[in-house]
């Protein structure tokens, strides 16, 4: 062999090597999306469940506001179904938008409950409504954790996916940019 095909058959060496260790790290943080939604799933889980319990124990005390508490599940239901969709592939960003604005409802939901809730501390703790709103700012801070780790991955991978020469390799084998919470 000359000199000339040597050293091409090394660049094409190197160049095999970079683009198998770019593919792999794309598809490293795309896992990494995947194992950070994880946490995610189980808090919005363990949130509705709360939720449920907290709407059932205001019920006796809005039985005239039935619309407000009826929100609040419908928009829990409309979460899970979201989350459903995105536990297949988390880092798809078009079933994430759709659980952010899932999320968003929700949120809105639990403002127009809350203000429709009596003013006095009392009658919410004759109810045990109160040791639920705790737990339930509680799963809400964790819930706020987990999807900081979940962002963090995805914008990661959204980074790598817009360094060069790796978005050659992320063209090639289409990778997509992933959506956040």
């Amino acid at each position: 062999m000359t000199t000339p095909q040597v050293a091409g058959w090394a660049v094409a060496a190197v160049l095999l090597f970079w683009a198998v260790g770019a593919y792999n790290r794309l598809v490293s943080l795309r896992n990494d999306i995947s194992r950070a939604f994880v946490p995610v799933d189980a808090q919005i889980r363990q949130r509705h469940l709360l939720l449920e319990q907290w709407v059932d124990g205001l019920r006796p005390l809005l039985e005239h506001e039935p619309a407000a508490l009826d929100a609040v599940i419908a928009a829990c239901g409309q979460l899970q179904a979201a989350c459903d969709v995105v536990r297949s592939r988390p880092s798809a960003a078009r079933p994430m938008a759709s659980l952010r604005l899932a999320e968003e409802t929700l949120a809105e939901a639990r403002s127009r409950l809350k203000a429709e809730l009596p003013a006095r501390p009392e009658m919410l703790a004759g109810l045990g409504v109160s040791v639920l709103g705790e737990e339930l700012a509680a799963a809400d801070s964790t819930l706020g954790f987990a999807r900081r780790q979940f962002n963090e991955a995805t914008q990661n991978y959204n980074d790598a996916l817009d360094q060069f020469p790796t978005w050659v390799i992320a063209g090639v084998f289409r990778f997509r940019g992933a959506g956040t919470l």
